[in-house]
């Protein structure tokens, strides 16, 4: 008696060409070179070895092969303790690496389900199993790339509808393009930088009288509330006319006249109750070139807190304005600045400013087409032709207006033939009044003048007429020494004098 056989194998016989051919065994896989393959070994079967049939007996061994190994003959071993074969087990696995039979080994020990967890993972390949960090890679490459596609199919789809809905009209408004916004902030000499400076202190007077009315501009002085502007604006009001200030905020309140000139075309008026008052600052016009870019603010056509550039196009232009009244007394003389800035009815008093937002003057006369030369209290338009007084005259005359209520005029104490046709300025043979043409006493009777005598020249500088005269006049103050040439009998010569003072124009 014997062992039971695990394998239901037959009983074996003595090695020798009788014995069967051993149990079917798979090809195995051809290690690398080199590499030891252990063989699995069975435990030996105790069943004594049955004797074969005599047919079996005689029946050819088995060839060998690669597939089978060989056999020894009868004297290798006892036949009833033969062991099995140490061939290795030769597994055939299964075409997609999952059949556990594929790598059974009848000789080992262990069923085919319990020799597979412990021979790991089947590979076909060689190639090594992916890592969990590698797994995720992938799956986030494959993530990507689905949501690369998703987006641009969506954008394919969305731009070809969108263009659809146009073309067809849909929608119920039209969007039309705009720019975006710029930086808020402007250069300080820039038009604008300029206009954000001055505006706040510009302000638009309207006027109104017992028999017109009108508007116009002027500017803040100083804090106490004085502002300048022209005497043609205000003198409608006359003595008991209304005058009512709008400052740029729209703030409005009523203004009273501190002092007016005719002869200077300037006044200054007063607003009480105003707090934060802001004063512009006066430059020098002397220091003016042809050519400097300046900024006109106003109010034309009653437009109030109207801006306008250009430049100075001349200096010392004489204008006169005015002259309805018979006398001559409303008559203006302006050594003016000339400028391009457009200028227009209403602009009459407001600030003409340089490039550092200084007052350099006071627009007060435009020349328009057809119409001659004119205060711009009237109707016609600008042509590219005002004018201003030049700041520095007018700083003086108001600083007299405010302090004692008018202004005094410089003169030479002659009476100006106002109708002579030649060349220069002739001293008339008589007064207004009858009287001399020289007054007694006065700066001409000092340097010598006569009645009759031609002045051509004021400081070196022709004049033509005698309104040209009386403007190079003005434009000093009194006590000034000027220098005259004077004609007399063909004869030209010098005489030097001081200006004197008047309080009639």
């Amino acid at each position: 008696m014997h062992d039971p056989d695990p394998y239901s194998t037959p009983p074996y016989g003595e090695p020798g060409p009788w014995a069967p051919a051993p149990p079917v065994q798979h090809p195995a896989a051809t290690p690398a070179h080199g590499t030891v393959v252990p063989a699995p070994t069975t435990p030996p079967s105790a069943a004594p070895t049955a004797p074969l049939p005599a047919a079996m007996a005689h029946a050819p061994a088995p060839v060998p092969s690669a597939l089978a190994p060989h056999v020894p003959g009868p004297a290798s071993a006892p036949a009833a303790h033969a062991p099995a074969p140490t061939a290795p087990a030769v597994t055939a696995p299964a075409p997609d690496g999952s059949d556990p039979w594929g790598r059974y080994d009848p000789w080992a020990g262990g069923s085919a389900k319990e020799q597979v967890p412990a021979r790991g993972p089947l590979q076909q390949t060689g190639a090594g199993v992916p890592t969990e960090q590698q797994r995720k890679r992938s799956a986030r490459r494959i993530l990507f790339a689905w949501t690369l596609v998703v987006a641009l199919f969506s954008a394919g789809v969305g731009g070809a509808a969108g263009a659809y809905l146009q073309r067809e009209g849909f929608g119920d408004d039209v969007r039309l393009p705009q720019a975006g916004s710029v930086p808020a902030g402007r250069a300080p000499d820039s038009v604008a930088g300029i206009a954000a400076r001055a505006l706040p202190s510009v302000v638009t007077l309207h006027v109104r009288g017992a028999d017109e009315a009108g508007t116009g501009t002027g500017f803040v002085l100083d804090a106490e509330g004085h502002i300048l502007t022209n005497n043609h604006v205000v003198e409608p009001a006359g003595t008991g006319g209304e005058i009512s200030v709008t400052f740029s905020s729209g703030d409005t309140v009523k203004a009273k006249v501190v002092g007016r000139d005719s002869g200077y075309d300037l006044a200054v008026v007063q607003v009480h109750g105003v707090h934060g008052l802001t004063p512009l600052p006066l430059g020098n016009s002397d220091d003016v070139k042809v050519g400097d870019p300046v900024v006109a603010i106003g109010a034309p056509f009653d437009l109030a807190n109207t801006v306008t550039s250009g430049i100075i196009s001349a200096k010392e232009r004489p204008i006169t304005a005015g002259g309805e009244k018979s006398d001559g007394s409303d008559v203006s003389y302006v050594d003016a600045l000339q400028t391009d800035a457009p200028i227009n009815p209403g602009n009459s008093g407001g600030p003409l400013l340089d490039s550092r937002a200084q007052v350099i003057g006071i627009n007060s006369a435009i020349r328009s087409a057809g119409s001659g030369s004119e205060a711009d209290g009237g109707q016609a338009g600008s042509i590219g032709l005002g004018f201003a007084i030049p700041v520095n005259q007018a700083k003086r005359v108001a600083e007299e207006l405010i302090n004692d209520g008018h202004a005094t005029h410089p003169v030479i104490g002659v009476t100006l033939d106002m109708g002579y046709t030649g060349d220069g300025a002739r001293i008339d043979s008589k007064s207004a009044s009858g009287g001399s043409a020289v007054t007694r006493g006065g700066p001409g009777e000092r340097a010598g003048l006569r009645a009759g005598d031609v002045i051509t020249e004021v400081g070196g500088e022709r004049v033509h007429t005698g309104e040209e005269l009386i403007v190079k006049i003005r434009a000093h103050r009194p006590g000034d020494r000027l220098r005259l040439t004077v004609e007399r009998d063909g004869i030209e010569r010098d005489v030097s004098l001081v200006l004197g003072a008047s309080e009639q124009n």
